[in-house]
């Protein structure tokens, strides 16, 4: 076997490995987010659903808050330490975290410490997520061969998207398997079987372990420490430096900022408004966004792939035009499309028009894969490999966990606030992606050298 299969094979076993633990990461983080509505009766008062749902969701949106701080503090261990046990570290914290959650009592047992509880859960989640993206794109980034980058990680981006996916399948084979008759399954479900998406990641958990303890440190990163010009103080470097600075600056307004809130839009506020406004009963809700992240993965790659080619910037951009342009129509049909078969304040769609909403959400989905697809890349190739698991972490994680994680609670909030406009909640995706629009159309550089910075 000549060097460049053995090469080929070694960058697929590096992808593997990195993809796995990534996606249980992502699978833990919005397994939360995915109960919303469960959640909302377990650990806040019940006497008002709008407020313990818009609760729920600020405790969701708390782990986005402080993704940037987990970006800070384990880009630093990253790019002094090493790659490798970093994000190792950021699993085994999101794990135990994740599994918590799921032992944790009601609030009918004890009170006001069960939100109290689950929210220091869901701030040291946000912390380990903060962490691990930028370690996993870091490390694939650094193995991909030249003018490959884009295609080889658009793979780990591929993770973000699955893990939800994973979260929405494993919620409802939880449900169905708790009884036959829907309604006892329901009340199963809703008094203790959402405990048990949160109890079985811990198995997915060890498994990635076990076989990241197995992976190699970044070549990259080795060399950087056999030469002896490891940043001793990354943090200083990224944020002081006025260049380094100039360049997180840009990548949080001008791509990561629009990028998320396309993100959360396409996925996370796409099955809330299924769900809390077209008012679709709970398999078909989540089983539509199912159908429509199978169909709309692949294109990550293909989007990916296709940024090595053309840049990434162009890419990115037009996402985000395509979902300032057309979120506001395409969530007017799925409400008219679903209101006309409102009965007793739910909705059970037929087949033609249940596939119809499949089709509605596949289009913003690919608008998430045309924005998400190619930014590990633009962003590993911004920054100088000494300092770069600080430098990108911080804005993917600002724009990302602030920006996009925010996207659900502030939707639902303006249409608990404006309650004569269905769709007032899409204002802020659309006022966010097309600021970031703006700026990475007019300073965005769209022919970035792979090589320039390593």
């Amino acid at each position: 076997m000549n060097n460049k299969d053995n090469d080929a094979r070694g960058i697929w076993k590096v992808i593997g490995a990195s993809s796995m633990g990534t996606l249980i990461e992502w699978y833990d983080f919005y397994i939360f987010g995915s109960l919303a509505t469960v959640i909302a009766g377990q650990f806040f008062p019940k006497t008002n659903p709008t407020a313990a749902l818009l609760s729920t969701l600020a405790t969701f949106a708390a782990g986005f808050i402080v993704r940037p701080f987990g970006a800070l503090f384990f880009g630093r261990l990253g790019d002094i330490v090493g790659r490798k046990y970093t994000f190792l570290l950021t699993l085994v914290l999101m794990g135990g975290s994740t599994f918590a959650i799921g032992l944790v009592p009601s609030y009918e047992t004890i009170g006001f410490a069960a939100p109290v509880i689950v929210l220091l859960l869901r701030l040291l989640q946000g912390l380990a997520l903060g962490g691990e993206y930028g370690g996993a794109a870091t490390y694939v980034a650094e193995h991909a061969p030249p003018g490959r980058r884009g295609f080889y990680t658009s793979w780990i981006q591929t993770t973000a998207t699955l893990g939800l996916f994973v979260s929405l399948g494993v919620i409802l084979i939880t449900r169905h398997a708790l009884d036959p008759d829907q309604a006892r399954s329901i009340e199963k479900f809703n008094a203790w079987g959402w405990r048990i998406p949160f109890l079985v990641s811990i198995l997915l958990v060890l498994l990635s372990i076990y076989i990241r303890m197995k992976m190699k440190e970044s070549p990259v990163f080795t060399k950087l420490k056999s030469d002896g010009k490891v940043a001793t103080n990354p943090l200083k470097e990224s944020f002081t430096h006025r260049s380094n600075l100039k360049m997180v600056l840009l990548a949080l307004f001008g791509a990561t900022m629009g990028q998320g809130v396309v993100w959360y839009t396409g996925q996370f506020y796409a099955q809330s408004f299924l769900e809390n406004v077209c008012k679709i009963n709970f398999d078909q809700s989540r089983t539509i966004l199912i159908w429509a992240i199978l169909f709309g993965t692949p294109f990550f790659v293909v989007f990916g792939n296709l940024s090595d080619k053309i840049g990434r910037k162009w890419i990115m951009m037009t996402g985000m035009l395509l979902a300032v342009v057309l979120y506001r129509p395409i969530y007017r049909e799925c409400y008219e499309i679903s209101s006309a078969f409102l009965v007793d304040g739910s909705v059970t769609l037929p087949t033609q028009e249940y596939w119809e909403l499949v089709l509605l959400v596949f289009v913003q989905i690919i608008f998430v894969t045309m924005v998400y697809g190619p930014i590990a890349a633009f962003l590993v190739e911004l920054f100088p490999t000494r300092i770069r698991y600080t430098s990108m972490s911080l804005p993917y994680h600002v724009g990302n966990g602030v920006f996009g994680g925010l996207t659900p609670f502030i939707a639902t909030l303006l249409t608990t606030i404006y309650t004569g406009d269905k769709l007032v909640g899409l204002w802020y995706p659309i006022i966010i992606a097309s600021v970031c629009l703006v700026i990475g159309l007019m300073y965005l550089n769209n022919n970035i050298d792979p090589d320039v910075n390593d």
